[in-house]
């Protein structure tokens, strides 16, 4: 039911707008908005309205809502503050969750709003806030507890206040101490230290001493003689008491209650289902330690008031005012509402479509071309890859026990039947770094599977855990993944000895992939640097009107083009048949033009979709403190994290719902290091992800852009010596971060000594840095050398030039006055320290491709004159007039070019329709192609046959 906005307190107006923190205080039974300088400051007679934005990666902005109420609150003010929750809620749409937070009772993530800590002070709006301002600095005592976020209440200054089992800060005028109860863990006390630094810069304007003082330690040092001196010398400390509160609320049987007329009617049932609750209605669920108050989508604002007043007064009735209250509406359920009923059915809120996505399928489904509405949609911004792409990569094969190296452009060629491991060495932002991956195709067996984990442990272990260590299935794989090896081919069937068993004793047929098979493969990717062949079942049903595709049969070769597909996914086949098929030449089908025999190939026509494939999105992060109990995984959420939050004796994961990290500290036990890729398939089963979700081991030390871009990231902090809470110890004495020695970058490492993989076959891309100059493929030099030796009709398998700066260093002073000898050394020295100029004799792009590369932020523009010296001259040197003369000679008929194209109204008869160029004149070749034929023959086929196209020649 929609909510009038008139009852709403203008208080509210213009509310959640933007990401942040706003806060009111209930003032006269009004909302008053706390300016920013006063947001953690609580004073303990008020209540308070906390309203948390956060943009989410969607760009869409989501609310928490938290109403503080002070331990001296008036009855009243607490209530209006929980009315004026339920307000706020509905000016936001009503999408919210309302917590109540009572005062050293708060939530974790309410406490994560005010890190590190917050201290609320006495009095009150009621009382005027006349405080008796203290002669003399009052020495206080308070008590730390809390892992994650730190809940700090102020104790009695007495020895009676100590224990074993928590943290105490004692603040005098001139020194601070942190007391470290003998039963209290390091990371305990390192969080302490944080509320130590902003009692020492709040209070003391960030000048006095900080002393750490351990329990048990009697008269060790200066420091420790001096705490106990407050306390009347030292005296041993008595064992635990049992002054915690009862836990029998903890097993409370759950009650359901119907709120009617203000008033909750106890629900009896066996079981509870989420039939019982209606969307008319309001409803309370008490958990014992938790009080739910949930809220049909179709109740009014009065209504959902009415609820939470109710609420209230059951709290108050049962003397339970310490529990948890959480509001939720309906459809916005939490997991911990939802588990709390023995049946809940899958959420039906889906994320909403795009608009003219819907609009498009719609209009499809009624015969209406839509190939204009969909290319309408704005072009997609480029994933940063967060890896540099230039290092070096090894690729083995797993066969059981053993593996083997693939080398060339094998080491880019999967099987989907196959299990791989791979190892990617790359200059990092400070040092060199080490990627260790398995990669398990969808029919791999099992003991291959097994065998390539073991085998990549092991490889990471060797490295003495300083490589990150990654999990991949086919199918989910990352961009990072592709990125690395550029181009990608997936086969269908496999090699290893296992997966031939496997089909044998189950009488499977074996369609491992040939030369001379039926095979057909989707062409996807964003561009040279990303582009993937993956072979799919040869039936017309596998096409997608999005996709560019790939068939072959024995010496027969189409590329059929979606109607939906771009120029630039039209390219990306042609390069990827250097991969597949070289040396063939294609046969260009566009959808809706194919030729019966196309069909026959694919077993005839069917009907098949048009709308692209999706992955798994990256959502926006959430990190997890792990550990396990008895087997048993146990998570906790650190909420608004930051890398202080990282401990060096835990494991954190951070969750992306596609893919998940875990941070290994240098002080987990190397047992739980080695089994943290269990722990991560544990916590994919346990939060009801993809099992075969993306997983990622990093150590700490050897953190990975891609993982540091989830933090403001200080490198010196994991470089530390130290558990955690010495290491904060030491920044919060020194002032300064206390760092190793930052390693010296050297040569990529390699588990099995030197790569035997020839760089030169490897073309990369630098996508880490855009300040740092684009290397593909071989070196200037060694191109310039192999040109002359190249086939001219085999396929180039390197990839178009890069548009590059030419750095001012190239040129020297004195180069005008430098001998022939001198010069051409000079020439061919600098080629091996440099990117080469715009005019390598790399095989061009089209005017367009270029176009769209000065368009991109990290290109380099160009004038018209600098895009034109990109194609190859026709040089009238001596060897190009030989050259011509040649190919005069050959003996073929010369015809003008308007006989020889494909619209020509008088064809040339008998000649070869594959190379019409061929008749051309020398000169006329020139003219209209812009080079000489021997030029052109060295160029790849796909580039050829583009020029050809673009000239009515193929």
């Amino acid at each position: 039911m929609p909510v009038s906005m008139k009852n709403l307190d203008p208080a509210f107006q213009g509310a959640g707008q933007k990401a942040g923190i706003e806060v009111w205080r209930i003032e006269n039974f009004n909302p008053v908005p706390v300016p920013k300088s006063s947001f953690g400051k609580f004073f303990s007679g008020d209540s308070y309205v906390i309203l948390k934005t956060n943009a989410l990666r969607t760009g869409a902005l989501h609310h928490d809502i938290h109403y503080w109420l002070g331990k001296d609150a008036s009855q009243d003010e607490s209530g209006t503050a929980a009315i004026k929750a339920v307000e706020l809620d509905a000016a936001l749409g009503g999408r919210a969750v309302q917590y109540r937070e009572l005062q050293s009772h708060e939530t974790e993530k309410f406490l994560s709003y005010f890190k590190p800590c917050i201290i609320p002070q006495e009095g009150g709006i009621a009382s005027g806030f006349k405080h008796v301002e203290a002669a003399e600095y009052q020495n206080r005592l308070y008590v730390c507890r809390g892992k994650h976020v730190v809940l700090v209440k102020e104790v009695p200054f007495a020895r009676s206040s100590l224990s074993h089992d928590d943290i105490f800060i004692l603040d005098t005028q001139s020194k601070i101490f942190q007391f470290n109860g003998s039963n209290s863990s390091i990371q305990e006390r390192a969080k302490a230290l944080e509320v130590v630094q902003y009692i020492k810069d709040t209070y003391h304007n960030g000048k006095c001493e900080i002393a750490a003082v351990e329990d048990g330690r009697l008269m060790a040092d200066a420091d420790t003689g001096e705490f106990w001196g407050f306390f009347g010398g030292f005296a041993p400390l008595p064992r635990k008491t049992a002054t915690e509160e009862p836990e029998s609320a903890n097993v409370l049987p759950h009650k359901l209650f119907r709120v009617e007329k203000g008033e909750a009617i106890a629900i009896n049932a066996a079981r509870l289902t989420r039939e019982l609750i209606d969307t008319y209605r309001c409803y309370i669920l008490d958990c014992g330690t938790e009080f739910f108050v949930w809220m049909g989508r179709s109740t009014s604002l009065d209504q959902r008031k009415a609820a939470v007043s109710a609420a209230d007064d059951m709290l108050c009735k049962l003397d339970r005012r310490k529990c948890r209250m959480i509001h939720i509406l309906e459809g916005f359920e939490a997991v911990e509402f939802r588990s709390k009923f023995d049946t809940w059915p899958q959420s039906t809120n889906s994320v909403c479509e795009d608009g003219r996505g819907k609009v498009a399928a719609l209009l499809k489904r009624q015969g209406i071309n839509v190939k204009g509405l969909l290319k309408s949609e704005s072009a997609k911004e480029e994933t940063p890859l967060h890896i540099d792409c230039t290092g070096n990569l090894q690729v083995w094969r797993v066969d059981g026990q053993d593996k083997t190296l693939l080398t060339g452009s094998d080491q880019s060629k999967f099987y989907t039947g196959d299990s791989y491991i791979f190892q990617y060495s790359y200059p990092g932002e400070e040092k060199d770094e080490n990627l260790i991956g398995t990669w398990f195709g969808k029919r791999t067996t099992e003991e291959d599977k097994a065998s390539a984990t073991s085998q990549a442990s092991k490889m990471v272990e060797s490295l003495k855990f300083t490589a990150t260590q990654v999990r991949l299935y086919e199918g989910n794989e990352p961009i990072q993944f592709f990125a690395i090896f550029q181009s990608f081919v997936m086969f269908k069937g496999g090699l290893s000895k296992n997966y031939k068993n496997y089909i044998a004793e189950n009488a499977l047929p074996d369609d491992t992939y040939a030369d001379d098979v039926l095979a057909l493969f989707r062409v996807q990717g964003s561009g040279p640097e990303n582009m993937q062949a993956i072979q799919v079942e040869p039936v017309a049903s596998s096409l997608n009107s999005s996709y560019v595709y790939i068939l072959q049969r024995e010496q027969f070769l189409f590329i059929w083009s979606g109607s939906l597909t771009t120029s630039e996914s039209q390219e990306l086949s042609e390069r990827l048949l250097d991969h597949i098929k070289p040396n063939v030449q294609p046969k260009l089908l566009k959808e809706g033009a194919e030729s019966e025999h196309f069909w026959e190939l694919l077993g005839g026509k069917s009907e098949y979709p048009s709308q692209k494939i999706t992955r798994v999105a990256e959502n926006d992060p959430h990190l997890f403190c792990c550990t396990l109990v008895k087997g048993e995984l146990k998570v906790t959420e650190v909420h608004n994290f930051d890398q202080d939050d990282l401990m060096t004796e835990d494991i954190f994961i951070v969750n992306c719902h596609s893919d998940i990290y875990l941070w290994v500290g240098k002080q987990v036990e190397s047992k739980s290091k080695m089994n943290a890729l269990s722990i991560g398939e544990k916590f994919l089963e346990r939060e009801k992800l993809s099992t075969q979700a993306a997983i990622y081991v990093v150590m700490e030390g050897s953190e990975p852009s891609f993982f540091t871009r989830f933090f403001s990231w200080d490198s010196k902090k994991s470089a530390m010596h130290g558990n955690s809470f010495q290491r904060k110890l030491s920044i919060l004495k020194n002032g300064v971060t206390a760092v190793l020695d930052t390693p010296k970058r050297r040569s990529p490492a390699s588990y099995s000594g030197r790569s035997s993989v020839d760089k030169s076959q490897r073309s990369r891309s630098m996508s880490f840095s855009p300040d740092r100059v684009r290397v593909r493929g071989r070196s200037p030099a060694f191109n310039a050398l192999a040109a002359n030796f190249e086939n001219p009709n085999s396929r180039n398998m390197s990839t178009p030039p890069v548009v590059r700066k030419i750095y001012p260093k190239s040129v020297t002073p004195d180069s005008g006055i430098l001998t022939q000898k001198s010069a051409a050394f000079t020439a061919i020295s600098s080629a091996f320290e440099q990117s080469p100029p715009a005019r390598t004799f790399l095989p061009p792009r089209s005017l367009k491709a270029i176009a769209l590369d000065i368009n991109k932020p990290n290109s380099v523009a160009l004038s018209p004159s600098s895009v034109e010296e990109l194609r190859p001259k026709p040089e009238t040197t001596q060897e190009d007039q030989k050259g011509n003369a040649a190919e005069d000679d050959e003996g073929l008929t010369i015809y003008p070019y308007d006989r020889l194209t494909k619209t020509s109204s008088n064809p040339a008869s008998d000649i070869d329709v594959t190379k019409r160029e061929k008749y051309l004149s020398s000169e006329e070749f020139k003219q209209k192609f812009g080079m000489a034929k021997t030029v052109f023959y060295k160029l790849p086929k796909w580039r050829q046959n583009k020029l050809k196209m673009s000239l009515q020649l193929f």
